[in-house]
């Protein structure tokens, strides 16, 4: 396993990280196997986030007794100093330790940002829990460029979260200004919130970067994650036929593709927007038409039941139409 340092948090961590939003879909002890291979392995980064349901409370349980071989991240929407004071005491709590290395701001818009750092925000809160020890390092994550770049110009920042991948590289020159600020840099949605589906050449995409510090694929399973430890350890160069590959996926999935983060929920009348794009792919792209057909036909709700209330929009971060999204989808499933 390759180590690296978290920029300016001096923290030695793996060069592959794992993503804690698929355990979601596990149980707690899945989740203490997956920890001691990923122990086994040298994997010691860890990230996850108040608002991934059950994964704090999963990890802690996965982690008692060996604690300590890892550097655990996790993360708040918290915008106002009592919520975040409250969120960081929870994470403790579900993480069974007394403190966490990384705490992070989730995913503020530019107005959000504003609050955090404003009089009676998250940075208060988080500024206190810092100088009590309960967390030993701040960091941001952004899905926009605008607050990617604003996050750079502020000196309490010491890591930065962002998409990353073969269709989404808009954040290439901000990170690069990462390594120059000696900010770490985490990249997020490696494969596209799985609308990549070769691993093993998103991964390599992205660990080609020399600036990229740590990148976190979500795993569930111990077969996921020997596959990407071996994509992750391939440092040799990018060959044409897997440039070539990269093309051909930039022309399938473009820029207007649903990335699966879930933000978007919940839905006025239940639609299940994520598995209902996600169907939809299968559908479009992979000659996978029946099996497509027949996971969406298992939908309690289809995307026909769009109201068209909008508030999923309001939600995502990627700024989808998703109500003309869902509009396509139900036409090509015919329901």
């Amino acid at each position: 396993m390759e180590y690296t340092t978290l920029g300016k948090t001096g923290l030695r961590i793996s060069r592959m990280g794992f993503g804690g939003i698929p355990i979601q879909r596990i149980d707690a002890e899945g989740t203490k196997a997956l920890m001691k291979q990923l122990m086994d392995e040298g994997v010691n980064y860890i990230d996850t986030a108040r608002g991934y349901t059950v994964s704090e409370e999963y990890l802690g349980y996965a982690l008692e007794g060996i604690r300590d071989k890892f550097v655990l991240a996790t993360k708040s929407m918290a915008r106002t100093k009592d919520a975040m004071a409250a969120d960081i005491e929870k994470s403790l709590g579900n993480l069974r330790t007394d403190h966490i290395d990384l705490y992070q701001v989730h995913n503020p818009s530019m107005e959000q940002l504003d609050t955090v750092v404003g009089e009676g925000g998250a940075l208060e809160a988080l500024m206190e829990a810092k100088a009590a020890g309960k967390i030993n390092h701040i960091g941001l994550t952004a899905h926009s460029t605008e607050v990617f770049e604003r996050a750079l110009s502020l000196d309490w920042v010491e890591t930065i979260m962002f998409p990353y991948n073969i269709v989404e590289s808009q954040g290439e020159e901000l990170i690069r200004k990462c390594q120059e600020k000696n900010v770490g840099f985490i990249a997020m949605k490696p494969l596209a919130g799985g609308a990549i589906e070769n691993g093993t050449l998103a991964l390599r995409y992205v660990c080609s970067n020399p600036a990229v510090t740590v990148v976190i694929p979500g795993m569930a399973e111990v077969s996921e994650l020997e596959e990407n430890i071996k994509a992750c350890a391939d440092t040799t160069p990018l060959t044409k036929e897997e440039l070539s590959q990269m093309e051909e996926i930039r022309r399938q999935l473009g820029t207007n593709f649903c990335r699966r983060c879930n933000y978007c929920a919940p839905c006025t009348v239940g639609i299940s927007i994520p598995s209902a794009f996600l169907f939809a792919g299968y559908l479009e792209r992979y000659n996978l038409a029946d099996w497509a057909r027949d996971r969406y036909g298992s939908l309690g709700v289809k995307a026909s039941a769009c109201v068209g209330c909008g508030k999923c929009e309001t939600r995502c971060p990627y700024h989808l139409p998703i109500r003309e999204m869902l509009k396509k989808v139900a036409e090509e499933f015919g329901e």
